[in-house]
């Protein structure tokens, strides 16, 4: 982990993203999560990478959408999880009416202006639970 005062939760069961300053709750976000087939995985996690105008590729076709209004990803990519050439982690979205569903293939999905807000405060190495 990185020397930061932060730590995100993500709650499944309410779909929402917390932001917290040591114990302290400073925001809480709606977002969409995992489908069933493809659930967002549970743990203790790390943000791994981050990244402004992400391009998509496609978890089964392969396709790579620039970033732009087509994107799935939205503006900002705050990965955690990485294995076997998947990634899953917090991103904007070009369908904010699905925030608070479980629609994603394992991402956490947020609104655009949430994702924006929430990169602020975070950096590599920074502590993610997901429960």
């Amino acid at each position: 982990t990185v020397d930061s005062p932060y730590n995100v939760v993500v709650n499944l069961s309410n779909r929402q993203v917390e932001l917290y300053e040591r114990d302290t709750l400073l925001k809480a976000y709606e977002a969409a999560i995992g489908q069933d087939e493809w659930q967002t995985p549970t743990g203790d996690f790390a943000v791994l990478q981050m990244q402004e105008n992400p391009a998509w590729e496609h978890p089964i076709t392969g396709e790579v959408i620039e970033t732009g209004p087509a994107n799935p990803l939205g503006s900002h990519w705050i990965g955690f999880w990485q294995e076997e050439g998947l990634q899953i982690g917090f991103h904007g979205t070009n369908q904010e009416e699905l925030i608070g569903q479980a629609v994603s293939h394992g991402c956490v999905r947020m609104r655009n202006d949430d994702i924006r807000d929430l990169y602020r405060y975070l950096s590599v190495g920074v502590p993610v639970e997901v429960k």
